[in-house]
Formats: structure tokens, sequence, C-alpha cells
């Protein structure tokens, strides 16, 4: 009995050293109480881009999650055009972004923009890129209109086609470029294409002699291999890019803080770094 006792007795000691060893502040770990999840939820915030916003958007998409952390922007890309079209199928959004008034006005047309919510955020204007070696010769925008030359330009409903096609009727009524000029240069276009991108990137490629995108895509690593010709303001347009929530965004809150951040300081610093200029009215 003693024997038992004394084994009792020294089981009790060695837990209560092990119980005061135990380093301070150690306490059992529990689930998290009402008060204490996460000050934000995570969330997906879907925002639909023009192609043309590609770096910036996408710079602009990491300082937004920095200072909201647990929400993932996920870009959508794509012609102006392709993405209002989407939105009017019903595609799920939070956010869009046009390269035009025009096609931000078809998604308010859809119900999927509420009328008074875009507002203009940039600017943006055209210029013709060549291949950087430039193997056709082309200098003067006059030299679009030579025969044989291989021209690309986004389709017509794509809104840097539309801008181009602006600029062809302007340098139409110039003496210095022929009535007959925009019919011209149409006739040596090889392709149209959906996106700006897609231009810029078959001329950088050397699959076209020459192409019309616009200034803020020669900025980044999209812009190497290809030269610019500038067009004169006279003949240039200036692209006017809006923003808005999409009405029916299941993150609203996050959707009206993402326009915020894109119009703030910060947002239009990132812009500016990426070539486009601040907006304007129409």
């Amino acid at each position: 009995m003693m024997r038992c006792r004394c084994l009792l007795l020294a089981v009790l000691v060695v837990l209560h050293l092990a119980a005061g060893c135990a380093p301070e502040g150690d306490t059992p770990r529990h689930a998290p109480a009402p008060g204490e999840e996460q000050a934000e939820t995570e969330a997906t915030l879907t925002v639909f881009a023009a192609a043309s916003l590609a770096g910036a958007f996408a710079a602009i998409e990491q300082a937004f999650e920095v200072v909201h952390p647990g929400v993932d922007v996920v870009l959508n890309l794509a012609g102006s055009q392709q993405l209002a079209q989407q939105l009017g199928l019903g595609a799920p959004a939070d956010v869009f972004a046009s390269a035009n008034p025009q096609q931000m006005q078809a998604a308010v047309e859809a119900g999927r923009v509420e009328s008074d919510a875009p507002q203009p955020f940039a600017s943006n204007r055209l210029v013709v890129v060549v291949p950087e070696d430039n193997p056709a010769g082309p200098v003067r925008l006059q030299d679009l209109a030579r025969p044989g030359l291989r021209l690309v330009l986004a389709a017509e409903e794509v809104p840097v086609g539309r801008y181009s096609r602006h600029f062809l009727e302007k340098a139409s009524r110039d003496e210095a470029f022929g009535a007959e000029y925009g019919q011209q240069v149409l006739a040596q276009v090889a392709s149209f294409e959906q996106n700006v991108r897609a231009v810029l990137t078959k001329v950088a490629l050397g699959e076209a002699d020459a192409g019309i995108v616009y200034t803020s895509d020669l900025v980044g690593a999209g812009a190497d291999g290809v030269a610019r010709i500038d067009i004169p303001d006279a003949f240039n347009s200036v692209a006017f890019y809006p923003i808005a929530p999409v009405s029916e965004s299941p993150h609203p809150d996050l959707a009206r803080a993402f326009v915020v951040f894109v119009l703030s300081s910060e947002g239009q610093e990132i812009l500016t770094r990426y070539g486009f200029a601040p907006a304007r009215p129409p």
C-alpha cells in the first residue's frame, strides 16, 4: 500500500512540474468568437475591361487587392463591343470599363448598368504602328494608301476601329490626302481584328506592314518590335473611357470601391504611367 501511495505522489509531482513549465501566454486554441471573423469577407470581383486597358488594369488589380485583403480581382479583357454583348446576354460581372461611351450605353440599354452610373476615367489617342525594321517602308500617313501595303485595323464595331475610320474621314477632307484617301486605305486592309491588342501583335510579328492602335499600346512589353507614325491633332480622335458598376453585381460595395479606386489619385497615376491621358468630357 505504501508503495502505491509513493507512486501516485510521484505522478502528481510530475504533472505539477509539467504545468509549471508551460510557456506563459499559451492558451488552448478555440474557434473564433462571432466578433473575431476577418474584417473583410473573401470575394471575387469580376471586372470587364477593354483590351487596351490590359497593362494598366493589371497594375490596378494588384494595387486594389493590397488595400482590400481577401478580394480577388479577375479581369475579363476583350473588345468593348464583345464585353457589352456578353453583359447583354446576362454574363455575371461586377464592373464594366469600356473604351468608348457607345458600348457603355449598350450596357445601359440592356439594363446591366444604371443610366447615371458611368463616369469617364481616362482618354486615349490614335497612332500608326509599323514593324521596327519597317520592310514595307511606310513613313507618312499618305503611305497607308499605297497599293500592296498589308494594313491591319480593328473591326468597325471595335472602338479603336471606329476611331480609325474617323481619322480616315477627317484626312479625306484635307487636300494633302485627297478625297479618295479613306477608300484607298481601306482597300489595303488585310484583316479586321476584334481588339486593339490583336492589331498590335500582328504588326509586331511582321504579319502586317502597318496598323492603327492607341498611344497607350506603345507602353510596356507589348510594344516591343514596333515603331510609330504620329497622327496630327487635326486628324486624330480622342477616345473617352467610361467605367461603372454592373447593377446586378453580387458585391455592390466592392464594385463601387473599385470604381472609386480607378478614379482616385493612385488609380489615375497608374493609368498615366501606362500611357493614358486624364479623362475629359466628350
